[in-house]
């Protein structure tokens, strides 16, 4: 492609592009569960808006295309919450999700405070829970949300030395 992928805060004018990404990204996990009317799916250009102002929302861009995205804040209690890790399927399993990962825990422990970092995925999403266990992530807990559906929550401690050497 000739151009490198960069990550960055998300702006307000990447809204459209998330949520275009996101509804493309969300529709296999639709597949695998069989059910369409996940909030991934549905979730509104407003709602989409109001999580951009609310916490932390990071973008991988190939020249001026969003082609990844992933969003988190920190509770008060210090744990760091990473939701809605999605890279586009044609740059899928070359090391952006990641990137975008770690580059969201960096920033939720550098300028939030995060102590900890915590995830949920599908049980029946084997890709996403390898790449979160490569990541460091172990299981802390699966919750039965529907005859089709367990959510496993993973989680992991944030190691203040290596944020701050990624400074």
């Amino acid at each position: 492609m000739g151009m490198s992928v960069t990550i960055s805060a998300a702006t307000g004018q990447d809204t459209e592009q998330i949520l275009k990404l996101q509804y493309l990204c969300y529709q296999s996990e639709a597949e695998l569960y069989r059910d369409w009317s996940i909030e991934p799916l549905t979730q509104t250009l407003d709602a989409l808006c109001a999580e951009l102002e609310g916490g932390c929302v990071l973008v991988a861009r190939l020249g001026e295309e969003v082609v990844g995205s992933v969003r988190g804040q920190v509770d008060a209690a210090g744990t760091g919450h990473i939701n809605k890790l999605v890279v586009h399927p044609r740059l899928q399993r070359h090391g952006l999700g990641g990137r975008l990962l770690a580059a969201l825990e960096t920033r939720l422990a550098q300028e939030q405070g995060a102590q900890r970092f915590r995830l949920c995925t599908g049980h029946r999403s084997e890709g996403n829970l390898r790449l979160y266990r490569r990541c460091g992530y172990v299981a802390s807990g699966t919750e039965r949300v529907s005859p089709k559906l367990s959510v496993i929550t993973l989680e992991k401690a944030a190691v203040a030395e290596a944020y701050a050497q990624s400074a």
